[in-house]
């Protein structure tokens, strides 16, 4: 098997991706790109301006809450997005018209109300991810310790032992949902294109022509990546929540919602100095994310990496220095 080439940088871009259904959102500064694959095998192609953030959204510690909830909006819209090419390939290739009398009124009414459904996809989506990641793991160091009676040494030391446990049992849940959705065959597909997107973005950083068999030597593991950002969240949790002591349940809950944006913020300040820098310490906090690919990337086929390459053409800005990580 070919040897896959380190991803060793000209620059470090700012472009990044999400994968979709059968295909591939790439973000510039300037353009957002979604590339996906018919059925009938044609590359679609949809390009957009992009807007620049201002405000809150580059604030340091501050942007990471801000920036991540805009860019799960920016994510599931993308999603919807290339469900709907395929859904509308797919009615092309009918040869009777598709039948929507039975289409329920919550349905018709989220067709009129796009804005709602989409906020309300994401809301969903970081409520479902704070209940299991952050919310479950405390209520479950509570109840344990409840059922067992312990009352440890020191409230120092309990609280040490306390917050160290309820982060390794968010750490597990995190790499069980991981592995578990790696075991599905349909994710696997998303996973193979997320390592198209990786590959395509390194071989595009070492400044080479975007060709299927340049992109190919690269590798699928990318240090500035989405896995990589939520490892550290789990990471971070522990230092931040530990700060707080713990109390009673209820508050105990209370305060890990209160200090999410500050995990959050944390987080992405770290995950931008690791792909920033290139030292013994930055190559220590990428090392858990880089591991964890192995779960969210898989190896893609060429038409991926032809999907990939297309988003990532659509996106390279005019100017060399705008996309500078």
């Amino acid at each position: 098997m070919k040897r896959e080439t380190e991803n060793s940088c000209a620059k470090k871009t700012s472009i990044g991706g999400q994968a979709l259904i059968e295909g591939l959102m790439m973000l510039g500064p300037e353009r957002k790109a979604i590339a996906s694959r018919r059925p009938d095998g044609q590359i679609v192609t949809e390009i957009s301006d992009r807007a620049p953030m201002k405000g809150l959204a580059n604030i340091p510690v501050v942007r990471g809450s801000v920036r991540l909830v805009s860019q799960m909006g920016v994510g599931i819209s993308a999603l919807l997005r290339s469900a709907e090419i395929q859904e509308e390939a797919e009615a092309e290739a009918e040869t009777e018209p598709t039948d929507k009398t039975n289409s329920s009124k919550i349905d018709a009414w989220l067709e009129q109300h796009p804005k709602f459904a989409l906020w309300g996809t994401v809301f969903l989506g970081l409520g479902f991810s704070v209940l299991l990641f952050i919310l479950l793991p405390s209520l479950l160091t509570d109840g344990l310790r409840y059922l067992s009676g312990w009352q440890g040494g020191s409230a120092g030391k309990t609280n040490l032992i306390l917050s160290a446990f309820e982060g390794v049992v968010r750490i597990i849940i995190f790499l069980s949902y991981l592995w578990f959705s790696s075991r599905i065959k349909e994710i696997r597909r998303v996973w193979m294109y997320h390592g198209s997107e990786h590959k395509t973005i390194a071989a595009y950083e070492a400044g080479e022509e975007l060709t299927v068999e340049n992109v190919k030597r690269h590798s699928r593991f990318h240090p500035r990546c989405g896995t990589s950002f939520m490892f550290l969240v789990m990471v971070v949790s522990i230092l931040v929540f530990a700060l707080v002591g713990r109390h009673g349940a209820v508050l105990n809950l209370l305060l890990r919602l209160a200090l999410l944006p500050l995990v959050a913020g944390i987080s992405y300040e770290l995950i931008r100095l690791a792909g920033r820098f290139d030292n013994p310490v930055t190559r220590l906090i990428s090392l858990p994310g880089l591991a964890l690919q192995r779960l969210t990337t898989a190896e893609p086929e060429d038409a991926m990496l032809e999907v990939a390459i297309s988003a990532m053409q659509a996106v390279i800005p005019s100017d060399p220095d705008s996309d500078q990580w």
